[in-house]
């Protein structure tokens, strides 16, 4: 499936603009088309659509969700090659939903937004974009997602590095680790995932680790063609497969939302793993976490384990003091000869909104609004910004399911918004302050206890005042029934 090209043209000022075309922006834009909604357009920064599944292209990147529930509900694919899917097929299911839904149209590409304004006169955004141009627009819905800012580690001498070296999230597929020394910086979610291929043909493999992640094992495999034939004959069973597998996966929930004893089992799992892929007493204790399963993200690897304990692959454990223009160089002065490195080190997240430019109401800046931390309304609205709405906002993220699902109950709840800005004839929807003092209140109440601020990690899920902004206490279900409907009491309805 070839993807979107760059020839969309749209009206130039909107009643809608959606920024960004990833999963977010894509589901929004849909879900508006299905409803009624048409004057509205997409500005993507990139020249293709996609997102986090167009940028990051690593060696072995794939989905660590079951592919039946890593779609659009409304728009299932029966026939996935694997059980987890990997980046290619995902980014070209995108291209095909955008291509079925008629979005080319609405896409400006290679328009990146620098600057959001509300102008109060007139009730209406202002949006400035790279090309210096500005747009107008009644409202404007966020959907660049958590995972598209590369986040570099601040090292004494990074820019002084004479080799290669670059980030998973923009890697550089021209360069050649046959026979190479390489270093990887970082053990999350990306580098377990290229660290194997990488192993496989360096002449030496240095891993900079600075903590282990627990990791389960992963239950792929390819889906039989009988299978996929099936799903394809009965729509209904691949509706029930993704079902089966949505309440699979919710039940985890119970360990990081109800009871830590429901841990114990997932506990078991990775300490199970962990003893058969690394009998090398040493390696495995390097690699053993000392903090509660699911303080972090719990990732899932077949050959990450089975990788370090290659020939030509060293585990680093030492904290890194410099990098020098051929060598990175450990705490204890020791000096690892390097001929590129390669950071998997994560996106910025919670830090993110610094980098952004939205003025609200009165002039109110995001940066003041949140200078305690982000906030909003279910994840959604904040007060003070009438008609911006945030697709993956503070406190939506999940540790043990798909985020489409979270996606979808959002782009639903904004389009209730919308509805009753129809319906009341009105101009602007604001939630009220006390409303979302109310409920960020209580979601951080609930997050106080729970394993994601108390298992002894410090995670990304956490902003600089050790507070969790990023993660959704409580099932997916819930949150689903909370955003079906629009409470008009917690807002304020401009004229």
């Amino acid at each position: 499936m070839p993807a979107i090209g760059e020839d969309a043209a749209d009206p130039r000022n909107p009643a809608i603009t959606i920024v960004g075309a990833g999963f977010s922006g894509l589901c929004m834009a849909i879900t508006l088309k299905m409803a009624g909604f048409h004057d509205f357009v997409i500005l993507e920064k990139s020249h293709r659509i996609g997102g986090t599944w167009r940028d990051n292209t690593y060696p072995g990147c794939a989905c660590d969700v079951p592919s039946p529930l890593y779609s659009y509900s409304f728009r299932l694919k029966p026939d996935w090659s694997r059980v987890f899917a990997p980046q290619s097929e995902i980014w070209s299911y995108l291209n095909e939903c955008a291509i079925e839904y008629g979005l080319e149209r609405h896409i400006r590409f290679s328009t990146e937004v620098v600057g959001i304004e509300y102008q109060d006169a007139t009730q209406t955004w202002r949006i400035g974009v790279s090309s210096g141009d500005t747009h107008i627009s009644h409202a404007v819905i966020s959907g660049i997602g958590a995972l598209h800012i590369p986040k570099f580690p601040e090292l004494p001498g990074r820019e002084s590095f004479a080799g290669r070296s670059f980030h998973s999230a923009a890697w550089d597929h021209s360069y050649d680790f046959t026979g190479k020394r390489v270093a990887v910086v970082g053990t999350g979610a990306s580098a377990v995932q290229f660290i194997p291929q990488i192993a496989e043909r360096a002449g030496h493999l240095s891993v900079f680790q600075r903590t282990p992640p627990w990791i389960h094992p992963k239950p792929d495999f390819a889906l039989p063609e009988g299978l996929k034939s099936v799903f394809r004959r009965f729509p209904g069973a691949a509706r029930g497969a993704r079902h089966w597998v949505y309440w699979l996966l919710e039940s985890r929930a119970l360990g990081f939302v109800h009871d830590p004893r429901f841990l114990r089992g997932q506990h078991r799992a990775a300490r199970r793993h962990l003893r058969k892929q690394v009998p090398d007493p040493v390696l495995r204790a390097k690699v053993t976490p000392d903090y509660t399963i699911g303080c972090k993200r719990v990732l899932l690897s077949n050959d990450y384990y089975p990788a370090l304990a290659r020939d030509n692959v060293e585990l680093v454990t030492e904290d890194i003091a410099e990098i020098r223009p051929h060598a990175i160089v450990g705490r204890s002065g020791r000096e690892h000869p390097v001929d590129a490195i390669v950071y998997g080190t994560g996106f910025k997240v919670v830090d993110a909104i610094d980098e952004q430019h939205i003025v609200g109401r009165d002039g109110l800046r995001i940066q003041d609004a949140w200078k305690n931390g982000p906030h909003a309304h279910l994840g959604v609205l904040t007060a003070g910004f009438p008609n911006l709405f945030f697709l993956l906002g503070p406190n939506t993220g999940l540790g043990h399911t798909s985020i489409i699902f979270m996606i979808e109950a959002q782009t639903h709840y904004i389009l209730e918004c919308l509805r009753l800005l129809a319906r009341t004839r009105s101009r602007a929807i604001e939630v009220k302050p006390e409303a979302e003092r109310e409920y960020n209140r209580r979601i951080q109440r609930r997050l106080a206890d729970k394993v994601w601020n108390t298992g002894g990690c410090r995670s990304w899920y956490l902003d600089k005042n050790e507070v969790n902004r990023s993660i959704w206490p409580g099932f997916t279900a819930e949150y689903w029934a909370r955003t079906r409907r629009v409470n008009p009491r917690d807002f304020v309805l401009h004229r």
